[in-house]
């Protein structure tokens, strides 16, 4: 049994190495234009990092704002709220 599966595979190994060819993977000489699905696969991306960054900027010039020219001496909280 081990012996006609390793004869099954020597055999796959050389029918890969030798039917395999360059010209299988050269290009078939046209051009292929992407389709209208990918572009518009590509559009829903970028609508989506546009609506991600465009938060996260104006949380980080929020923060950086506020670290930078803060109003107040550090350490000064505001009161506390009791209840």
């Amino acid at each position: 049994m081990k012996s006609g599966m390793k004869n099954l595979m020597i055999w796959i190994g050389w029918i890969t190495v030798f039917g395999s060819s360059v010209a299988y993977a050269a290009p078939a000489g046209e051009t292929n234009s992407l389709s209208l699905l990918v572009y518009l696969f590509l559009a829903v991306i970028a609508l989506i990092i546009c609506t991600q960054v465009i938060p996260a900027c104006v949380l980080f010039f929020g923060v950086t704002k506020n670290s930078f020219f803060a109003k107040g001496k550090k350490g000064e909280d505001k009161e506390e709220v009791r209840s």
